[in-house]
C-alpha cells in the first residue's frame, strides 16, 4: 500500500527548513511594522536619522546578496544535474559575497560607532541596529549553511540551504528600502 502523497513533497529541501524560513520572515516581517509604527509617530526624526545611513553601500549590499542568491540557484541546479564541482564554485561564490555584505555592513557599523550613534541615540537606530543586525547574523550562519552543504554536496541538502539563503535574499530586499529608502 503506497503513502498518499504530501504537498509538502514538493518542497525543495525538507519541511522544517520551511518551518524555519516562515518563522524567520515572520519575526522580521514584526521588525519591520513595528518600525514602520514607531516611525509614524515621528517621521522628521526618523528622516534626521535616516539620513546618517550609507545609501550607496546598501544599495551594494543589495546587488551583492541578490547576485549572492543567484549563484546559490545555479549551485542547486548544478548539484541536482550532477555537476558537483561546479556546485561548489556556486556555493563558494555565494558564501564569498556574504562575507562581502557583512564587511560592507561591518563598514557602516564602524562609521556610525565614529559618529557616537548607538541604539539609543534614537528610536530609529534602535529598530535599525536591532533589524539590520540580526538580518547580518543570518547572514553570517547562511554563509556557514552554504559552506556545510557546499562540501556534501547532496541536492535535498543544498536545496534546503539554498532556500534559507534566498529567505536571507528576500528579508534584505525590504528591509532595504523600508529602512534606507522610504521617507
Amino acid at each position: 500500500m503506497s503513502e498518499a502523497a504530501s504537498p509538502f513533497d514538493e518542497l525543495p529541501g525538507d519541511l522544517m527548513i520551511w518551518v524555519l524560513i516562515v518563522s524567520e520572515l515572520l519575526v522580521f516581517g514584526a521588525g519591520l511594522a513595528a518600525f514602520l509604527a514607531v516611525r509614524l509617530t515621528d517621521p522628521v526624526g526618523f528622516a534626521e536619522a535616516q539620513d546618517h545611513l550609507h545609501r550607496t553601500g546598501a544599495g551594494i549590499n543589495t546587488i551583492v546578496l541578490v547576485t549572492s542568491g543567484w549563484l546559490a540557484a545555479l549551485g542547486a541546479q548544478a548539484t541536482e544535474t550532477g555537476r558537483i564541482g561546479r556546485a561548489r564554485a556556486c556555493l563558494a561564490a555565494a558564501a564569498a559575497l556574504g562575507l562581502v555584505f557583512l564587511a560592507v555592513k561591518w563598514v557602516e557599523y564602524v562609521d556610525k560607532a565614529a559618529q557616537g550613534i548607538g541604539v539609543e541615540t534614537h528610536p530609529f537606530f534602535t529598530f535599525y541596529y536591532l533589524i539590520t543586525g540580526f538580518h547580518a547574523a543570518h547572514v553570517a550562519a547562511g554563509v556557514i549553511v552554504l559552506a556545510l552543504v557546499a562540501a556534501r554536496a547532496h541536492p535535498r541538502e543544498v536545496e534546503a540551504g539554498a532556500a534559507f539563503w534566498h529567505m536571507v535574499d528576500l528579508v534584505w530586499i525590504l528591509v532595504f528600502p523600508v529602512i534606507y529608502l522610504l521617507r
